[in-house]
């Protein structure tokens, strides 16, 4: 039993490091959209608690599990769809330019963090924080470029 155990963490360290070395490019964004996952999951919870204790009697604010779940749905999505991005970045590059590089998976990946930065703002301000003009600014017209540039 221990030895299959250990067959099966060899294993599971040996398949994780082959992909981290082949996203040596695009690990440190795929690591912050993960984070920002987390984070916009966090503070939509964080929200939707306040919205509770200011609107106790209304069904529209507040924690809704439907609303959460759809959530989760949504951030598996985002990581299928980097996942179809960098395979679509493998097969174009590697097979046919002879070269290993990351454009569709890169672009993807920066398109859900600036995704994602907006949402926690969002979320930020469901919870009374007044949010400064120029990051929503920002991020709205960032998202807008490239939005155009994947177009």
């Amino acid at each position: 039993m221990k030895n299959t155990i250990m067959v099966i963490k060899v294993s599971a360290a040996g398949i994780c490091t082959f992909i981290i070395e082949r996203l040596k490019i695009v690990w440190p964004m795929l690591s912050l959209l993960i984070l920002l996952m987390l984070l916009d999951y966090i503070s939509g919870l964080l929200a939707s608690k306040r919205e509770t204790l200011f609107y106790p009697h209304n069904n529209k604010y507040g924690w809704n599990s439907k609303k959460g779940i759809v959530g989760i749905y949504k951030k598996v999505g985002y990581i299928l769809t980097v996942i179809v991005a960098l395979g679509t970045d493998y097969v174009l590059l590697y097979f046919i330019q002879g070269e290993r590089n990351t454009v569709f998976g890169l672009l993807v990946i920066i398109w859900f963090v600036v995704n994602e930065l907006i949402s926690i703002l969002e979320n930020v301000g469901r919870m009374g924080v007044k949010l400064p003009a120029v990051i929503i600014k920002t991020l709205s017209e960032l998202k807008k470029d490239i939005g155009n540039k994947s177009e």
